[in-house]
């Protein structure tokens, strides 16, 4: 055996090259992805793959306890990194190791892991936590929905902050198991399938999975006593809807729209392409909110929605979500236009399947209905705004600019870019130029001066715009001359739902 001698300056040398990068290299991760709608949503320097939550919810005091574990990978060399989160955090791991914690901002949970991490490094964030989620704000807000027999996490663009903590931006999608312990008689409902139910204690545990890419604002979370159906499409998806045992005079009306969810995820499939995900339906929980939401795989309807009886537009339109939002969904909060021109664009459709009004009668009657200083037409549903994100004219003008691109490239072209967008970007992020170069290679049109018309001028386009874009009988026209679709009125109900409700859809 041979002894090597050191030297002191030779040891610090020799120390220095067993060190691959000092501490002095890696720096914190950004507070926001980069969104600059929502500056301080989401999150920099690394990427989640998956979240496995495990919950312990108590309806009659709002206390939530949980342990959620994200799979991650960083993007960056790290010291620190946040997720977004407001309940109270009493433990912290990073890849089995204790590491510190801190509160920042409205909603910032500031993580150190105990030994700075290279960028690539895979990394196992482990956080515990409770609270009681109905005591908790941001920014003068909550989107924690209490009900008189439990809660729902529902809301858009955020709602994650209030029981899990995440990368809280669509850019960073995930999958999902969530479990949730809640006392027996009560129910527990999430996204994706149901994976097994268990009984102990006097607590049943549900637990839910989500195996394919979904948004943290469209996961979503109802405790609560219900009445449960399941059944299959004749197109073989799953199907699972849940009405609160208390909507009152709105539970014939709220069964009668949702329970026709399977035959309308197959008639959207005829449009669209092959359902995206292993499971579909949606609930109906007993809140005061007046919008629905298309959170992935179990769509969120308030009772409000049904208060004028069935309205199976509104189910066709959250469901056209499931391809338009979710399976493909939107890069940056500015890029909206993709998932609400389009899902109204499929109650159009579904208008004129039923003999209601045409898509093309709907187009001039909209066309024709707002004058040209009609606030509706300063909203560009390109790029509307943070605060326009979710105002009727990205919905309706919107609508409008695909019925525009339909007469532009004609219907073969239209169809199949209908159908094609959510395969070419499955389980993806895109944005509206991403749309645009896409419609562009099917149609083989150049369509920079119709996209810019319809979706960045915050104007009315002009007669001549309206003739070449196929509206020639409403170019020009008032209201009055141009006959009203008898499906106007339901449609047009699911804009007022939104109305007094800015930051959600």
């Amino acid at each position: 055996m041979h002894r090597r001698l050191i030297v002191p300056g030779a040891l610090a040398a020799s120390l220095l090259l067993a060190i691959p990068a000092s501490a002095a290299d890696h720096v914190p991760g950004a507070p926001g992805i980069g969104d600059p709608y929502y500056p301080a949503y989401g999150n920099g320097g690394y990427d989640v793959s998956h979240y496995d939550l495990r919950l312990t919810y108590q309806p009659r005091t709002d206390e939530l306890a949980g342990t959620a574990t994200l799979l991650a990978t960083t993007t960056q060399d790290l010291s620190r990194f946040d997720l977004d989160f407001l309940l109270d955090v009493s433990e912290v791991r990073v890849n089995g190791a204790k590491a510190s914690f801190a509160t920042s901002g409205e909603h910032e949970l500031e993580i150190t892991p105990a030994r700075p991490l290279a960028e690539g490094t895979p990394m196992t964030v482990v956080v515990r936590y409770s609270g009681v989620p109905s005591t908790k704000s941001a920014y003068g807000f909550s989107t924690w929905h209490r009900t008189p027999d439990g809660a729902v996490a529902a809301d858009e663009p955020e709602s994650a902050w209030w029981w899990f903590p995440s990368n809280d931006h669509p850019l960073d999608k995930a999958t999902f198991d969530v479990s949730v312990a809640v006392p027996d008689g009560t129910q527990a409902i999430s996204n994706g399938t149901l994976q097994s139910t268990s009984s102990r204690l006097g607590w049943t545990r549900y637990t839910w999975r989500s195996n394919k890419p979904q948004a943290t604002y469209l996961t979503t979370l109802a405790v609560g006593r219900f009445d449960i159906t399941t059944g299959t499409s004749e197109g073989g998806v799953p199907v699972l809807n849940a009405y609160s045992k208390d909507l009152g005079d709105n539970a014939g009306a709220a069964r009668a729209g949702v329970e026709r969810t399977g035959e309308l995820v197959d008639w959207l499939s005829g449009y669209f392409g092959p359902y995206p995900f292993a499971s579909a339906g949606g609930y109906v929980p007993a809140t005061t909110t007046g919008y629905a939401l298309e959170t992935q795989t179990r769509v969120y309807y308030s009772p409000r929605q049904f208060a004028n009886g069935s309205n199976t537009s509104v189910v066709v339109h959250e469901l056209a979500h499931q391809w338009y939002g979710d399976d493909v969904s939107l890069k940056g909060w500015k890029d909206i236009w993709i998932n609400e021109g389009f899902a109204r664009y499929a109650q159009w459709l579904w208008s004129e399947h039923e003999g209601e009004g045409t898509a093309q009668e709907l187009a001039d009657y909209t066309y024709a209905s707002h004058p040209a200083g009609d606030a509706f037409w300063t909203v560009a549903p390109g790029d509307p705004g943070p605060e326009n994100q979710f105002d009727a004219a990205v919905y309706d003008r919107g609508a409008l600019a695909v019925q525009a691109l339909r007469n532009a490239i004609g219907d073969d072209a239209f169809f199949a870019v209908l159908k094609g967008w959510p395969k070419e970007h499955a389980y993806e992020n895109a944005s509206v130029g991403d749309f645009r170069t896409f419609a562009e290679r099917v149609s083989g049109r150049s369509l920079g001066a119709l996209f810019d018309t319809w979706l960045f001028q915050p104007s009315k386009p002009a007669a001549p715009a309206a003739r070449s874009a196929g509206l020639a009988r409403s170019a020009g026209a008032g209201e009055a001359s141009v006959r009203r679709p008898a499906s106007w009125g339901r449609i047009a109900a699911t804009d007022s739902v939104h109305a007094g409700t800015a930051r959600s859809r």
